[in-house]
């Protein structure tokens, strides 16, 4: 499937607009509209609604398209052509109104990533790549930094739910801490690797990660020159619940480092 820049704008015209959706609700969520689905896991009426927005503007340009979506208003994954979607990435900064949270869209044909989009909402950055086309933020070509490890920003994310790793986790950052300019932590996983895939970050780390979470910035770190792996230095990041982005010199450091912690 080759895609055209008048699909691209289709997209990106649906991610604009549900971002209009998101944002007409900030500030105004009461904690009776709020539901705890996992431990730590929160959503919305505007998560789904988003979901639902996101999904109809989808069917019209992709008609045959199956979707794996984080909010389960449809679920078909059995077609060549998937979009893998997380309509609210951030919620819980979204609803504490820490503004970090992103729409994050990315279509998978035959069991690869083909094309993939980050829309951060408050800033409105439109992120986006098409596999072996290059990653672009609001239309400008992006690549990832040539830092030396030493000068690298490293973004994480904190685990919530899933504790099974906490000694590598502590470790891994003691070690960043030493030895990087610092850590940080935005709470939206699409953001950050977008933000690496920009060279705002040069690297990137989390495990207990969804599909819907990763699937269209680490294409986007990809075609910006970044490498991604799973925490084994491997390929299942995309199901296999573990990522590690970035340049190539940083990316290589922080699988090393989480390797030896294990």
């Amino acid at each position: 499937m080759k895609i055209q820049p008048e699909f691209i704008q289709s997209v990106i015209e649906i991610a604009e607009n549900v971002a209009d959706f998101i944002q007409s609700h900030a500030g105004k969520i009461n904690d009776q509209q709020i539901i705890t689905k996992d431990l730590n896991s929160l959503v919305s009426f505007v998560d789904t609604g988003s979901e639902e927005r996101i999904i109809e503007g989808l069917k019209k340009i992709t008609p045959k398209a199956g979707f794996l979506a984080e909010e389960g208003t449809e679920t078909v994954v059995e077609n060549e052509l998937i979009w893998i979607i997380d309509p609210l990435d951030g919620t819980t900064n979204f609803l504490h109104q820490i503004p970090t949270y992103a729409i994050s869209l990315a279509l998978q044909y035959q069991n690869e990533i083909i094309f993939g989009l980050v829309y951060e909402v408050n800033k409105k950055d439109c992120f986006y790549a098409v596999k072996d086309g290059g990653a672009f933020l609001n239309g400008k070509k992006i690549q990832v930094n040539t830092a030396s490890f030493a000068d690298s920003l490293i973004a994480t994310g904190f685990p919530y739910y899933d504790f099974s790793k906490t000694n590598i986790y502590l470790g891994t950052l003691e070690e960043l801490m030493r030895n990087t300019r610092g850590i940080r932590r935005l709470g939206a996983a699409a953001v950050d690797l977008a933000y690496v895939a920009c060279g705002k970050f040069s690297g990137f780390f989390e495990y207990s990660l969804a599909p819907w979470d990763v699937a269209a910035g680490a294409l986007i770190v990809q075609e910006a020159g970044g490498i991604v792996t799973d925490f084994n230095g491997g390929q299942d990041w995309l199901h296999g619940k573990s990522i590690i982005v970035g340049s190539p010199i940083v990316q290589n450091k922080l699988l090393e480092i989480i390797r030896s912690k294990s």
